[in-house]
């Protein structure tokens, strides 16, 4: 029976692994290792500013292992959303990192870097031409949105990973791409029937997340054949359980069956998730139907300004009693003190903003939480102060800090001191902040169009 193995290496690059774990998945003779290496769950600030989310030590310890492990069974490497987000600068990094294991190792191999980030004028042309389009909720874009953003890096499939697997890559490194298609491709590449190629993706592509209980990340494996894949940990520890696989294709789905991707739909609502034995499940029964248009997600993050915040926290019951009133009080009280500062040249929503995040009541949710009154003792706020000015929002910040913390109560006549501070000095500065401004799809004529790719010998 055909048969693609896959090793996941773990759930995100320089999250960490087990040695012996991927000592044991290389024993089981995987036709490949992967791994991914960002998400938007990191939030927009590494896709606008640049930066990684782990430490270079980190992703350089999991990535040495990974092609040192893929030279040895002389089997390609896959990593997918360089540096976290993406973007051209992570993959620059990614290729530093490589170019330093390989020369510290005295190893020779060939590597793909493929890229993801997206020129402003190409975009803006697809826009007119009717070919980005929104994905709910997300609002309409206009050339202002590209033109303001940061960055923006497309969500490349399978396609640009075949590409360089036929270029002869033992290494290949992308800009954002799906986490599913780092799985995928060479399970394609190798021809098995895709239902279950893409259901299989979908279970790796978070390393041991999928078992029963997972102590600390670390590698998968999964077995792919035409009709069913088995999925089942090197570490002989950790258990999967058709319940434990079942939860992570709901994992991160706006659907309970359905999954997008680039060239289409992975459909699991007939899937049969079964134990092969006390520690792996078989799963059957996936489908994946081909999309008429192939499509990929736009990711881009513009600067909202720069931020500082104050965590404090209040313990009184007769303010948690008013809270909100009271809040409402502290900003005005910072309101009316900017504008005397600054003689009313300073204004607040256009210059800066003031907002509050209440934890111990709706801090998660925010307007979603259905329960309304707090039922704490203790309530922990943070202040934020945002504004296009560094300067600017840290004396605000400041100015703020001290305001919240002596706001009077109508309860009471005298001077109070209303709210804690865990830190000194209170403003902690944030510096550049960004936030998502794309969540659109592009459509292609050709997977791989924009998506060009690097070889480098080492």
């Amino acid at each position: 029976m055909a048969e693609a193995r896959a090793l996941a290496a773990t759930g995100i690059l320089g999250s960490g692994f087990a040695e012996s774990s991927l000592a044991k998945g290389l024993e089981w003779d995987p036709h490949f290792i992967g791994a991914d290496a960002g998400s938007t769950d990191l939030g927009p600030q590494h896709l606008g500013a640049g930066t990684t989310f782990f430490s270079k030590e980190a992703v350089k310890r999991d990535l040495r292992l990974m092609i040192k492990g893929g030279q040895y069974k002389k089997i390609p490497v896959l990593v997918g959303t360089a540096g976290g987000a993406g973007g051209d600068v992570h993959l620059e990094g990614m290729r530093r990192i490589i170019a330093e294991i390989a020369e510290e190792e005295g190893l020779h191999f060939r590597a793909a870097f493929i890229h993801s980030e997206q020129d402003k004028a190409f975009l803006k042309a697809q826009l007119r031409s009717g070919k980005i389009k929104p994905l709910k909720p997300a609002p309409p874009v206009d050339e202002q949105v590209i033109e303001k953003s940061e960055r923006i890096v497309a969500m490349m499939g399978p396609e640009p990973f075949i590409n360089a697997l036929d270029a002869g890559a033992e290494v290949i490194i992308t800009g954002r791409s799906s986490d599913t298609s780092i799985f995928a491709a060479v399970p394609l590449k190798m021809g098995l029937s895709p239902g279950p190629i893409w259901h299989a993706a979908k279970i790796l592509e978070c390393g041991a997340a999928v078992v029963e209980q997972r102590p600390h990340p670390d590698c998968m494996f999964a077995f792919i054949r035409d009709d069913h894949f088995v999925v089942r940990a090197p570490n002989p520890t950790l258990r999967c359980t058709p319940v434990s696989v079942a939860a992570h294709t709901l994992y991160e789905n706006p659907d309970p069956y359905i999954l997008i991707e680039p060239p289409g739909t992975l459909d699991t609502s007939e899937a049969r998730y079964e134990p092969q034995d006390e520690v792996a499940v078989r799963v059957s029964g996936s489908k994946f139907i081909q999309a008429d248009q192939y499509t990929v997600k736009l990711e881009g993050a513009e600067r909202v300004g720069y931020q500082s915040i104050i965590i404090g926290a209040f313990r009184d019951p007769v303010i948690l009693e008013q809270l909100d009133d009271y809040l409402d009080r502290i900003k005005q009280t910072i309101v009316n003190r900017v504008e005397e500062i600054y003689s009313g040249e300073v204004v607040h929503g256009e210059d800066y903003t003031v907002t509050f995040k209440v934890y111990g009541r709706d801090g998660v949710m925010g307007a979603l939480e259905p329960v309304k009154e707090v039922l704490a003792h203790e309530i922990c706020v943070i202040i934020e102060i945002t504004a296009q000015d560094e300067r600017l929002t840290n004396a605000i910040a400041v100015s703020a800090s001290q305001i919240a913390t002596h706001v009077s109560i109508p309860q009471w006549t005298g001077h109070i001191t209303s709210i804690a501070y865990p830190y000194s000095p209170q403003v902690l500065q944030r510096g550049e902040v960004y936030r998502f401004n794309l969540n659109h799809i592009l459509e292609l004529d050709d997977p791989c169009e924009i998506f060009p790719m690097d070889i480098v010998d080492f």
